[in-house]
């Protein structure tokens, strides 16, 4: 009679997972709607029934994270972990929830714990890699995201990734190669070929870079920084004019960003239109006076206007933020040079030079006999 019984509830359980797995399916697919709160409240019902059911908790933990509750994603992916501690997509999703609460660290044994029980988990592979790229482990996510592409199936992203630790490693050819192929997969994504607009720009091909920034800009009119990296390559080839155009473009949709009106500043100078580059320095000062650099830009713009006191305020600013800088000593005893004030000026030089200022000991030799 045992065993007799033992058949029974051991039919008794199977019927009443089997009543489950449509409650789970319904559960599934309000989470691939994103109704996280329904799928939570439906899942909760399933763990009422089953405390130990680790297919709905790791579920319901996915529904948390997406409702923005991490810590209560983690309570859950633990719990399932409770019951099956070698429950790969659950060690994988935990990794995720720890990612979105900055803890890359653990984030990354979590993903290398769930690939020793699944080796297959693309998943895992691609997020480790996004976690040891968030800790400038830059050799580590190449890895990682070269062995989610190897298990595929390839698509855009994974491409994406790996071009992204390619140009961080300097490898902007590599880099170039994948994202054409991310862009082969998707020619709707802007960031495609805003990135490999990047990595055309760092090896010199201005022209390639121009016209993908061109690419992403028609898919993609809102974003300042491309028009801001389109703006640093025609810089690069003197188109000046152009360079102001995109600048300003780049200001009128992000009014508040201090380096946009840096550059516009920068490229003004060129365009010897020093009031013009003087007045963006001021704005860029006035949104960030912590920049020693814009101090530096607008002296030198006063200086090209004979406004060698204004000049030597500026350069004293820069200074006071950031006194190691040979460059500002000297550019400063150049200015008191021009105000007569031999004396000071060679003291600037001494100091630039001590800072290891090559033009300095020149400044000396000369002027400081």
């Amino acid at each position: 009679m045992r065993k007799f019984a033992f058949i029974f509830l051991a039919l008794l359980i199977f019927y009443a997972a089997r009543a489950q797995d449509p409650q789970l399916e319904s559960a599934k697919k309000k989470l691939q709607a994103s109704d996280f709160a329904g799928a939570k409240t439906e899942l909760t019902k399933i763990i009422d029934a089953n405390p130990k059911n680790k297919a709905a908790l790791n579920l319901r933990g996915q529904a948390k994270a997406g409702l923005e509750d991490f810590y209560g994603a983690i309570g859950d992916y633990n719990f399932a972990l409770e019951t099956d501690s070698t429950y790969a997509e659950a060690l994988n999703n935990r990794g995720e929830a720890k990612m979105s609460l900055g803890d890359d660290e653990g984030a990354i044994l979590d993903f290398g714990k769930a690939l020793k029980f699944n080796p297959k988990l693309v998943d895992a592979y691609t997020n480790r890699g996004l976690a040891k790229y968030n800790v400038e482990d830059l050799q580590g996510a190449y890895f990682d995201f070269s062995k989610a592409l190897e298990l595929g199936p390839v698509d855009a992203d994974k491409y994406f990734n790996r071009g992204v630790a390619k140009a961080e490693l300097g490898e902007f050819v590599s880099a170039i190669d994948d994202y054409t192929k991310a862009i082969e997969l998707d020619k709707t994504d802007p960031s495609l070929y805003n990135y490999r607009g990047v990595a055309h720009y760092n090896v010199g091909n201005l022209d390639q870079a121009i016209a993908d920034y061109d690419e992403a800009i028609k898919l993609e009119s809102k974003d300042p920084q491309m028009y801001e990296n389109r703006a640093l390559a025609k810089g690069a080839k003197q188109d000046f004019k152009g360079a102001v155009d995109d600048y300003t473009k780049a200001i009128q949709l992000n009014p508040d960003e201090p380096e946009t009106y840096n550059l516009r500043g920068v490229t003004k100078y060129s365009l010897e239109d020093q009031d013009g580059a003087i007045a963006d320095y001021t704005k860029a000062i006035s949104l960030d006076a912590t920049n020693p650099v814009y101090f530096d830009n607008r002296a030198l713009s006063k200086t090209e206007k004979e406004d060698y006191a204004g000049a030597m305020e500026d350069y004293s600013a820069s200074i006071e933020l950031y006194p190691n800088d040979p460059e500002t000593f000297y550019q400063r005893g150049l200015v008191k040079l021009s105000m007569n004030n031999k004396y000071d000026a060679c003291l600037d030089f001494k100091r630039a030079e001590d800072l290891g200022s090559a033009d300095a000991k020149t400044a000396i030799k000369k002027n400081c006999k």
